[in-house]
Protein backbone atom coordinates (compact mmCIF):
# COMPACT_ATOMS: atom_id res chain seq x y z
CA UNK A 1 0.00 0.00 0.00
CA UNK A 2 1.10 2.87 -0.80
CA UNK A 3 0.80 6.11 1.51
CA UNK A 4 -0.06 10.07 0.69
CA UNK A 5 2.65 12.06 0.21
CA UNK A 6 0.21 14.95 -0.76
CA UNK A 7 -3.23 16.21 0.56
CA UNK A 8 -6.17 16.68 -1.72
CA UNK A 9 -5.31 20.41 -2.14
CA UNK A 10 -1.60 19.89 -2.80
CA UNK A 11 0.00 20.30 0.54
CA UNK A 12 2.98 18.17 0.90
CA UNK A 13 1.72 15.33 3.54
CA UNK A 14 5.78 14.57 5.89
CA UNK A 15 7.48 11.59 5.97
CA UNK A 16 10.65 10.21 6.70
CA UNK A 17 13.03 10.52 3.43
CA UNK A 18 10.84 12.50 1.31
CA UNK A 19 12.47 15.93 1.99
CA UNK A 20 16.79 16.55 2.43
CA UNK A 21 17.47 18.22 5.74
CA UNK A 22 20.50 20.37 4.87
CA UNK A 23 18.84 21.89 2.39
CA UNK A 24 15.89 22.94 4.68
CA UNK A 25 18.39 23.92 7.72
CA UNK A 26 20.15 26.21 5.14
CA UNK A 27 17.33 27.94 4.14
CA UNK A 28 16.17 28.38 7.75
CA UNK A 29 19.41 29.19 9.26
CA UNK A 30 18.14 32.28 10.90
CA UNK A 31 14.74 31.60 11.42
CA UNK A 32 13.40 31.95 15.13
CA UNK A 33 10.65 29.24 16.15
CA UNK A 34 8.53 28.77 19.20
CA UNK A 35 7.49 25.94 21.15
CA UNK A 36 4.24 26.74 23.17
CA UNK A 37 3.35 24.03 25.59
CA UNK A 38 0.74 24.17 29.09
CA UNK A 39 1.87 22.22 31.94
CA UNK A 40 -0.80 23.17 34.95
CA UNK A 41 -1.80 20.88 37.84
CA UNK A 42 -0.45 17.19 37.71
CA UNK A 43 0.66 17.79 34.27
CA UNK A 44 3.70 19.54 35.59
CA UNK A 45 5.38 16.49 36.36
CA UNK A 46 5.78 15.71 32.35
CA UNK A 47 7.45 19.16 31.94
CA UNK A 48 11.13 18.25 32.48
CA UNK A 49 11.29 14.87 30.38
CA UNK A 50 9.57 16.81 27.90
CA UNK A 51 11.78 19.67 27.75
CA UNK A 52 14.88 17.66 28.02
CA UNK A 53 13.87 15.33 24.69
CA UNK A 54 13.45 18.61 23.35
CA UNK A 55 16.75 19.70 23.48
CA UNK A 56 17.59 16.28 22.33
CA UNK A 57 15.61 16.12 19.24
CA UNK A 58 13.62 19.45 18.51
CA UNK A 59 15.17 21.96 15.87
CA UNK A 60 18.51 21.18 17.18
CA UNK A 61 20.73 24.06 16.06
CA UNK A 62 18.57 26.67 15.81
CA UNK A 63 17.06 29.26 17.73
CA UNK A 64 13.82 28.12 19.90
CA UNK A 65 12.36 30.10 22.83
CA UNK A 66 10.18 27.59 24.64
CA UNK A 67 7.13 29.21 26.00
CA UNK A 68 6.27 27.32 29.09
CA UNK A 69 1.86 27.81 30.86
CA UNK A 70 2.19 26.68 34.31
CA UNK A 71 0.45 27.21 37.84
CA UNK A 72 3.58 26.62 39.59
CA UNK A 73 6.24 28.54 38.07
CA UNK A 74 8.44 28.35 41.43
CA UNK A 75 8.54 24.53 40.85
CA UNK A 76 9.84 24.05 37.71
CA UNK A 77 12.80 22.15 37.39
CA UNK A 78 14.85 24.03 34.46
CA UNK A 79 16.51 21.55 32.17
CA UNK A 80 20.00 23.37 30.84
CA UNK A 81 19.44 24.78 27.49
CA UNK A 82 21.99 24.87 24.38
CA UNK A 83 22.90 28.65 23.15
CA UNK A 84 20.31 30.25 21.41
CA UNK A 85 17.76 29.16 22.85
CA UNK A 86 15.65 30.60 25.37
CA UNK A 87 13.09 29.07 28.15
CA UNK A 88 10.32 31.70 28.92
CA UNK A 89 8.45 30.29 32.28
CA UNK A 90 4.48 32.19 32.77
CA UNK A 91 1.74 31.50 34.96
CA UNK A 92 -1.75 30.72 33.67
CA UNK A 93 -4.56 29.89 35.79
CA UNK A 94 -5.67 26.20 36.93
CA UNK A 95 -9.17 25.47 35.92
CA UNK A 96 -10.80 22.83 38.21
CA UNK A 97 -11.68 20.81 35.27
CA UNK A 98 -9.49 19.42 33.10
CA UNK A 99 -11.61 20.07 29.69
CA UNK A 100 -11.64 23.76 30.49
CA UNK A 101 -7.86 23.27 30.93
CA UNK A 102 -7.21 22.31 27.80
CA UNK A 103 -9.64 25.39 26.38
CA UNK A 104 -7.52 27.51 28.07
CA UNK A 105 -4.78 26.67 26.00
CA UNK A 106 -6.83 28.60 22.69
CA UNK A 107 -7.63 31.78 24.87
CA UNK A 108 -3.97 31.84 26.13
CA UNK A 109 -2.44 31.55 22.66
CA UNK A 110 -4.66 34.23 21.25
CA UNK A 111 -3.32 36.75 23.98
CA UNK A 112 0.70 35.95 23.15
CA UNK A 113 0.45 35.61 19.62
CA UNK A 114 -1.28 39.24 19.38
CA UNK A 115 0.75 40.73 21.30
CA UNK A 116 3.84 38.91 22.94
CA UNK A 117 5.52 36.50 20.19
CA UNK A 118 5.49 38.65 17.04
CA UNK A 119 8.67 40.44 17.99
CA UNK A 120 10.56 37.11 18.98
CA UNK A 121 9.44 34.53 16.67
CA UNK A 122 9.08 33.34 13.27
CA UNK A 123 7.14 30.25 13.62
CA UNK A 124 5.40 28.57 16.82
CA UNK A 125 4.67 25.12 17.41
CA UNK A 126 2.51 23.90 20.17
CA UNK A 127 2.62 20.54 21.63
CA UNK A 128 1.33 18.41 24.40
CA UNK A 129 3.26 18.59 27.58
CA UNK A 130 2.66 14.54 28.01
CA UNK A 131 5.04 13.79 25.36
CA UNK A 132 8.70 13.01 24.61
CA UNK A 133 10.55 13.49 21.22
CA UNK A 134 12.22 10.21 20.61
CA UNK A 135 13.62 11.47 16.72
CA UNK A 136 14.48 14.19 14.93
CA UNK A 137 12.01 16.86 14.11
CA UNK A 138 13.44 19.51 12.62
CA UNK A 139 12.47 22.77 10.32
CA UNK A 140 10.90 20.17 7.93
CA UNK A 141 7.52 20.67 9.95
CA UNK A 142 7.60 24.63 9.44
CA UNK A 143 5.08 25.42 6.90
CA UNK A 144 1.79 28.54 7.02
CA UNK A 145 -0.41 26.63 8.49
CA UNK A 146 0.71 22.83 10.32
CA UNK A 147 -1.67 20.14 10.88
CA UNK A 148 -0.88 16.71 12.33
CA UNK A 149 -2.61 12.99 11.20
CA UNK A 150 -4.35 11.66 14.26
CA UNK A 151 -2.40 8.40 14.78
CA UNK A 152 -5.53 6.19 15.14
CA UNK A 153 -7.38 7.55 12.06
CA UNK A 154 -4.55 8.06 9.51
CA UNK A 155 -5.85 5.03 7.70
CA UNK A 156 -9.94 5.52 8.02
CA UNK A 157 -12.46 7.00 6.26
CA UNK A 158 -13.68 10.02 7.11
CA UNK A 159 -17.17 9.00 8.21
CA UNK A 160 -15.43 7.32 11.25
CA UNK A 161 -13.89 10.42 12.26
CA UNK A 162 -14.82 11.88 15.69
CA UNK A 163 -15.45 15.10 14.37
CA UNK A 164 -17.90 17.33 16.27
CA UNK A 165 -21.62 16.15 14.58
CA UNK A 166 -24.23 18.29 16.62
CA UNK A 167 -25.04 21.34 14.96
CA UNK A 168 -25.59 23.23 17.54
CA UNK A 169 -22.01 23.10 17.94
CA UNK A 170 -20.00 25.89 17.04
CA UNK A 171 -16.87 23.04 15.89
CA UNK A 172 -20.17 21.10 13.47
CA UNK A 173 -18.50 19.78 10.90
CA UNK A 174 -21.19 18.21 8.15
CA UNK A 175 -21.31 14.53 6.98
CA UNK A 176 -19.52 14.61 3.67
CA UNK A 177 -16.93 17.21 4.63
CA UNK A 178 -13.54 17.38 6.14
CA UNK A 179 -10.12 14.81 4.71
CA UNK A 180 -8.47 14.45 7.87
CA UNK A 181 -8.64 13.91 11.93
CA UNK A 182 -5.76 15.76 13.39
CA UNK A 183 -4.93 15.75 16.63
CA UNK A 184 -4.49 18.92 18.68
CA UNK A 185 -1.58 17.63 20.50
CA UNK A 186 1.06 18.94 17.73
CA UNK A 187 0.27 21.99 14.96
CA UNK A 188 2.11 25.43 14.25
CA UNK A 189 2.64 27.76 11.67
CA UNK A 190 3.56 31.39 11.40
CA UNK A 191 2.76 33.50 14.55
CA UNK A 192 -0.08 35.21 12.47
CA UNK A 193 -1.49 32.17 11.59
CA UNK A 194 -1.68 30.85 14.76
CA UNK A 195 -3.59 33.60 16.28
CA UNK A 196 -6.09 33.36 13.44
CA UNK A 197 -6.42 30.03 14.47
CA UNK A 198 -6.55 30.42 17.98
CA UNK A 199 -8.92 33.45 18.07
CA UNK A 200 -11.69 31.42 15.82
CA UNK A 201 -11.21 28.17 18.38
CA UNK A 202 -11.87 30.43 21.05
CA UNK A 203 -14.68 32.10 19.35
CA UNK A 204 -16.08 28.44 18.87
CA UNK A 205 -15.26 27.76 22.60
CA UNK A 206 -17.22 30.47 23.96
CA UNK A 207 -19.96 30.46 21.40
CA UNK A 208 -20.53 26.76 23.03
CA UNK A 209 -20.06 27.86 26.37
CA UNK A 210 -23.05 30.63 26.24
CA UNK A 211 -24.85 27.07 24.93
CA UNK A 212 -24.39 25.12 27.97
CA UNK A 213 -22.64 22.69 25.74
CA UNK A 214 -19.06 21.63 25.40
CA UNK A 215 -17.39 20.15 21.76
CA UNK A 216 -17.12 16.04 22.18
CA UNK A 217 -13.06 16.66 21.88
CA UNK A 218 -13.02 20.49 23.25
CA UNK A 219 -10.34 22.24 21.44
CA UNK A 220 -9.59 19.26 19.21
CA UNK A 221 -13.03 19.22 17.71
CA UNK A 222 -12.79 23.39 17.31
CA UNK A 223 -9.11 22.87 15.83
CA UNK A 224 -10.50 19.98 13.00
CA UNK A 225 -13.63 22.41 12.49
CA UNK A 226 -11.46 25.17 11.47
CA UNK A 227 -8.85 23.30 9.34
CA UNK A 228 -11.56 22.02 7.01
CA UNK A 229 -12.52 25.11 6.22
CA UNK A 230 -8.86 26.99 6.63
CA UNK A 231 -6.54 24.06 4.80
CA UNK A 232 -3.23 23.91 6.42
CA UNK A 233 -0.04 23.94 4.27
CA UNK A 234 1.51 21.28 5.19
CA UNK A 235 0.51 18.22 6.95
CA UNK A 236 2.43 15.73 9.01
CA UNK A 237 2.47 12.37 9.34
CA UNK A 238 1.84 10.12 12.15
CA UNK A 239 5.84 9.87 12.41
CA UNK A 240 5.18 13.35 14.50
CA UNK A 241 2.71 12.09 16.94
CA UNK A 242 2.36 8.67 18.29
CA UNK A 243 0.84 6.56 20.96
CA UNK A 244 2.24 2.85 21.20
CA UNK A 245 -1.41 0.77 20.96
CA UNK A 246 -3.06 3.37 18.55
CA UNK A 247 -2.57 2.69 15.23
CA UNK A 248 -0.80 0.55 12.65
CA UNK A 249 2.79 0.42 13.48
CA UNK A 250 4.21 -1.25 10.44
CA UNK A 251 3.91 2.11 8.36
CA UNK A 252 5.86 4.09 11.11
CA UNK A 253 9.29 3.71 10.31
CA UNK A 254 10.47 6.95 13.07
CA UNK A 255 8.33 7.34 16.27
CA UNK A 256 9.31 11.41 16.59
CA UNK A 257 6.81 12.59 18.68
CA UNK A 258 5.71 9.45 21.72
CA UNK A 259 2.57 9.43 24.06
CA UNK A 260 3.90 9.30 27.48
CA UNK A 261 2.14 5.95 28.95
CA UNK A 262 -0.08 7.23 31.65
CA UNK A 263 -3.43 6.71 33.81
CA UNK A 264 -5.58 9.09 32.31
CA UNK A 265 -8.13 9.52 35.34
CA UNK A 266 -5.36 9.80 38.07
CA UNK A 267 -3.36 12.98 36.16
CA UNK A 268 -6.48 14.88 35.28
CA UNK A 269 -8.41 14.80 38.37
Amino acid sequence: MGLNVLTPWLAPIIWDGIYDINILDNQHNSTRIGLFVFAVKKYIRFLLPFLESAERYFMVGHKVTYYVFTDNVNNVVKPKVADGRILQLHNVIADQRWQDVSMRRMDTLTIFTKEHMRNEIDYLVCADVDMVFNDHVGVEILGDLVATLHPGYFLAEPKYFTYERRPISAAYIPEGQGDFYYMAALYGGKVEEIYKLSKECQKGIMEDKKKGIEAVWQEESHLNRYLVYNKPTKVLSPEYLWANGLGIEEFIKRKRFLAVPKNHQEVRN
